[in-house]
């Protein structure tokens, strides 16, 4: 079946698009390898990530290659596709992915894993790489859960490890040669071995003894016994410099720019900070530049300033400003998700919140500085406190704490010391209102870290601890959230698992497991009796290890030394700090070659005098001024909802640079009225808004400036000046449905003859007749596919929508039913 036909049944048919603001649509002849970029979680964790959109920006700037998309479906589009046997789609284009040369996974987090054979099977294709044939797609992975990938290796062909701008595209130049040369599968594994960062599983081995304990990973390929990370020397590229707009609410609803990669302050719990040294700076120039064309390009209400720890980038203090000056009167916040307790200094503090005061997050991690300084945390609670009294000082009323529990050493004072710790940062402020969120979470040890050798607490143990931390805190003010224990737990198991995982993920996938990463997903007791049926004993995975026995992910090689991540697993017994390399010289982690590769900080005061100021459209000026927009919505825009559309015109307006009026308060929004909502679903060749705008315009010059910067499927006809505003309070308005069999006249004859016609619907769960007789003015047949309704609506009274009235007449099947198109042709004033 055709996926349009499915995707009005679904909860959120808007993930499925595929026609949002920027999003690339090449012509499929055009091009030479086709790659589908797959994420294994819904669109809105999917379209959040920036790895993902960097790739598909790079891809689809050649003319040879093309990208597009495909996320994990909900359960609902995936009980869809299977009860009418329809494959999975790309967003894009709606091809399934056998058609495409490449498919390519990020690995974000290990909770995602059951989702990777969720696509896989969907797509029609085995499970195993090496039951698949030359037809198949490559399977391809990437990301940060590539240095552990070995319960998921049998899946995939080869995985990169690292940093995937350059590497992206000699791949792609490979792949173009290999396909023209008609090089067989084998060959292209051989030939991607070669690759520097290319992890081809298949060429290694997993070795146990008798009692099925691991002994590591036998090499199968002469010369290929390590894979190195990929590291890019410096961040110089523009990463996504037309960023993809989404249509709903994904969790990072904003522009992010990456200020930086890697982070070297040593935090012994943390895997990013090893993977992803060393620290690369962009230089402030760079970011204000990305930061006005993202911002001109998406419409977003938010700029999120990103990195490991965004309060160590060396300009921070004089990027901020400028930022702020040049975005402020637009309305744009800027936000900083990662900062440490010591770099929120109260200068930062009073820039961000000048526009709105954003979340504001400090992670502590642990309850004492003893523990701290295990972790190499290198903050004391002095610092922390200080930090919450210049934030409340400042006018915020919330903060949010983040602890782990279960750290290497911890005693039940350091636990003890969470609740403490948050009282005194309670009382560190002053004033009504005051509120410290306190966010716990299991510690999951993590490969490649000085910690990876630690056990981990069990489901039981993890849950005490919860339960400790409720009773402590008590007090108003404090409120506790807390990290599922079982998902920490499969967290766990995954993470430093090896490939007898992947038939227990098999398993568990065909008894059920999806999204084990959302709350409302997660069944653990189908994990645990997958895991008997295969005889694997998962607690077993969160035993500690003997630092001289062999780890699955020893033959990846991060680029930190193995030696040096050890002596850090000694300093942390010892409470010792190793101070952070850009500071205080090299650390000796083994990475750097201090050729190309090193830290690369910016160490020269910004030079903004190259930088043109643009016109400030975001002050409200003294005009009050009335516009309306008449508009068509066809096609997949048929998918939005009513407040998906609002967003949609909203950053088209701002796109557009349209001087809008805001109203007024903490999240201010511009002052545009819609027409009544659609039924989702339905076609419309007759909406209308009305905007109020601070200035007057010529109609004739902005009409084409606003189609320009919407998405396909929306377009506007008329833009006219109107400040009365009115819209009748009755209307007529004229619907066809194009059905995919004849329709019986008879029943529409019988239909207008008649006085009174019930029609039974359900409104807020409750099952209601309605007579829908009254509210039809006209119905009959254009041709004998093509039904035309006329229907009278009132403001104040319950209507019905115009699929129930086709349905009840028409006696229609729900089958019959979703092949429908509906389209809203016009709508007058009625008497």
């Amino acid at each position: 079946m055709n996926p349009e036909q499915l995707l009005p049944l679904v909860r959120k048919p808007s993930r499925y698009c595929g026609n949002e603001f920027n999003a690339s649509v090449k012509k499929w002849q055009d091009v030479s390898v086709r790659y589908l970029l797959a994420f294994p979680d819904m669109y809105e964790i999917g379209m959040s990530h920036q790895g993902l959109q960097i790739l598909y920006h790079i891809i689809n700037k050649r003319p040879d290659l093309l990208a597009e998309r495909v996320y994990a479906p909900d359960t609902d589009l995936e009980d869809l596709l299977r009860q009418t046997k329809t494959p999975l789609f790309s967003l894009e284009s709606r091809h399934q992915p056998l058609d495409f040369d490449v498919l390519a996974f990020t690995l974000p987090y290990e909770l995602c894993f059951s989702n990777i054979l969720t696509i896989l099977d969907l797509a029609g294709m085995p499970f195993y790489s090496k039951d698949r044939n030359e037809d198949h797609p490559l399977v391809l992975g990437g990301g940060p859960g590539a240095f552990h990938p070995e319960p998921v290796a049998d899946f995939i062909d080869a995985i990169l490890l690292g940093d995937g701008e350059e590497a992206i595209v000699e791949i792609s130049d490979f792949l173009l040669a290999a396909k023209k040369e008609g090089a067989t599968r084998q060959e292209v594994l051989v030939g991607l071995s070669a690759i520097e960062g290319i992890y081809v599983p298949s060429f290694f081995e997993p070795q146990y003894d008798a009692a099925h304990a691991f002994k590591g990973m036998k090499p199968l390929k002469a010369g290929y016994e390590k894979v190195r990370r990929r590291i890019l020397a410096e961040l110089t590229s523009d990463p996504a410099p037309d960023p993809l707009v989404p249509f709903n609410k994904i969790v990072h609803d904003r522009l992010g720019i990456e200020l930086a990669r890697g982070c070297t302050r040593g935090c012994r719990f943390c895997q990013a900070g090893m993977i992803y040294r060393p620290v690369r700076e962009r230089t402030p120039e760079q970011v204000l530049r990305l930061a006005k064309e993202g911002i001109g390009a998406s419409g977003f209400e938010e700029l999120a300033l990103l990195s490991l720890s965004t309060g160590d980038y060396s300009c921070l203090g004089p990027l901020l400003v400028k930022l702020m000056d040049t975005f402020a009167k637009r309305r744009v916040s800027v936000s900083m998700p990662s900062m440490r307790v010591g770099t929120l200094t109260p200068e930062i503090m009073e820039q961000i919140k000048r526009v709105r005061k954003t979340g504001f997050t400090v992670a502590p991690e642990a309850g004492t500085d003893r523990l701290r300084e295990v972790i190499n945390k290198g903050i004391t609670e002095e610092d922390l406190l200080a930090t919450c009294a210049s934030a409340f000082g400042l006018g915020w009323k919330v903060i949010k704490f983040y602890f782990m529990f279960g750290l290497p050493t911890e005693t039940q004072e350091d636990l003890a010391a969470i609740p403490e710790l948050a009282l005194k940062g309670l009382r560190a402020g002053s004033g009504p209102g005051r509120k410290i969120t306190v966010s716990a979470a299991t510690f999951v040890p993590k490969p490649h870290t000085p910690f990876q050798w630690e056990p981990q607490l069990n489901v039981d143990e993890g849950f005490a601890r919860i339960d400790f931390l409720k009773a402590k805190l008590r007090d108003n003010g404090l409120q506790l959230r807390w990290g599922d224990p079982r998902q920490s737990f499969l967290e766990g198991v995954f993470a430093r698992g090896d490939r007898r995982l992947s038939a227990l993920i098999i398993e568990a996938w065909q008894r059920g497991a999806r999204f084990d990463a959302w709350n409302d997903h997660l069944r653990l007791d189908t994990w645990r009796q997958a895991a008997a049926a295969l005889s694997l004993d998962l607690d077993s995975y969160l035993g500690r290890r003997d630092m001289d026995a062999p780890l699955p992910w020893d033959h990846l090689d991060c680029g930190v030394d193995p030696d040096f991540i050890k002596v850090e697993y000694t300093r942390a017994l010892e409470g010792a700090y190793t101070p952070d390399c850009r500071v205080h010289g090299c650390q000796k982690c083994g990475l750097c070659d201090f050729k190309t590769v090193f830290p690369r900080t910016c160490k020269d005061e910004p030079d903004w005098s190259g930088e043109k100021e643009s016109d400030d459209l975001g002050e409200d000026g003294e005009g009050h001024f009335f516009y309306r927009l008449d508009y068509s919505r066809l096609g997949r825009s048929r998918l939005l909802s009513h407040l998906e559309l609002l967003q949609v015109f909203f950053r088209a307006f701002n796109r557009a640079g349209l001087p809008l009026h805001y109203s007024k308060g903490f999240n201010p929004s511009p002052k545009v009225s819609f027409s009544p909502a659609l039924p989702l679903g339905t076609e419309s060749k007759a909406e209308y808004l009305f905007v109020e705008l601070s200035a007057l315009i010529k109609p004739e010059e902005w009409l084409d400036a606003i189609n320009t910067e919407l998405p396909e499927g929306l377009r506007v006809h008329e833009l006219s000046q109107d400040d009365s505003k009115k819209i009748p309070a009755k209307v007529e308005t004229c619907y066809t449905f194009q059905l995919a069999l004849p329709a019986a006249n008879q029943r529409i004859a019988d239909f207008m003859a008649a006085d009174v016609f019930p029609v039974a619907v359900t409104r807020k769960s409750k099952e209601r007749i309605i007579d829908g007789r009254s509210q039809v003015t006209g119905l009959h047949l254009v041709d004998d596919k093509t039904v035309e309704l006329r229907m009278i609506s009132e403001v104040s009274k319950a209507a019905l929508k115009p699929l129930e009235i086709i349905r009840t007449v028409l006696d229609l099947s729900e089958q019959e039913l979703i092949q429908i198109r509906v389209v809203k042709e016009w709508f007058k004033a009625a008497c």
